[in-house]
């Protein structure tokens, strides 16, 4: 019987969804912040009395803090998990197994940009995804709330529509080209993706439509009308006494 070179955690194969992945790390963040409470706190000191113990039951009257609803970083930048897929590769001595993670990175002014990541658990290869994001983040031209002009983008044989709205249309999106419209802080737009529904190449194509808007160029003010009958005398020949 071959043997499995790595041991893969049952939480990380549990992961199926961007939603899921997004609550292990929570969860992790949640006990390291414990685990360094507990290492700051001197050896001899004792809880308080009205205070919880830890590992007994909450009372009726104790709530549990409130969860973050905010996708925001302590940097201020907006991370979206789009995707998380489990690779494998066949070796001599047996299988192993790890995680790839797509993430989508912006700072929701005008700024985004995308990472893959993997590894061989869940919150690692989302790690080296934020990573490769934050390198990669490119401007973007926006007026207003929405794009400029209507483009499509491409990449492999995945096609994305991406078209200008009216204020109050929202992202009418899928879930791979939404998250990138709120990093880049786009809150008005349509898009369409056509054949490919691969995540990572509809992100890949929405960031070449992206890439290549064309920002808007404010008019120059019109002359007034002293300026042009400046323009006219200063144009007109001069005339050589013979």
């Amino acid at each position: 019987m071959m043997k499995e070179i790595k041991k893969i955690d049952e939480k990380d194969l549990a992961v199926k969804t961007a939603t899921q992945a997004e609550q292990i790390l929570e969860q992790e963040k949640e006990t390291t912040v414990q685990e360094e409470t507990a290492e700051a706190a001197p050896a001899g000191a004792q809880p308080e009395a009205g205070a919880p113990q830890r590992g007994g039951r909450k009372g009726r009257g104790e709530r549990r803090p409130p969860k973050k609803t905010t996708s925001l970083t302590d940097s201020g930048l907006i991370e979206k998990v789009v995707s998380i897929n489990r690779v494998s590769k066949t070796t001599k001595g047996g299988t192993r197994l790890a995680f790839s993670a797509l993430v989508v990175v912006g700072d929701g002014k005008g700024k985004a940009g995308y990472g893959l990541g993997k590894a061989g658990e869940v919150a690692g290869a989302i790690k080296k995804a934020l990573a490769a994001a934050k390198k990669q983040m490119i401007p973007i031209p926006r007026r207003g709330t929405t794009i400029t002009h209507e483009i499509i983008g491409q990449c492999g044989s995945a096609n994305v529509l991406l078209k200008p709205a009216s204020e109050g249309t929202g992202i009418i999106a899928s879930g791979a080209v939404r998250a990138v419209c709120d990093g880049a802080g786009i809150t008005n737009i349509l898009t369409k993706c056509h054949r490919s529904n691969n995540p990572i190449n509809v992100v890949k194509a929405t960031f070449d439509g992206l890439s290549r808007l064309k920002a808007v160029r404010e008019a120059a003010p019109l002359p007034t009308g002293n300026e042009k009958a400046g323009n006219i005398s200063n144009a007109s020949p001069s005339v050589e006494k013979s």
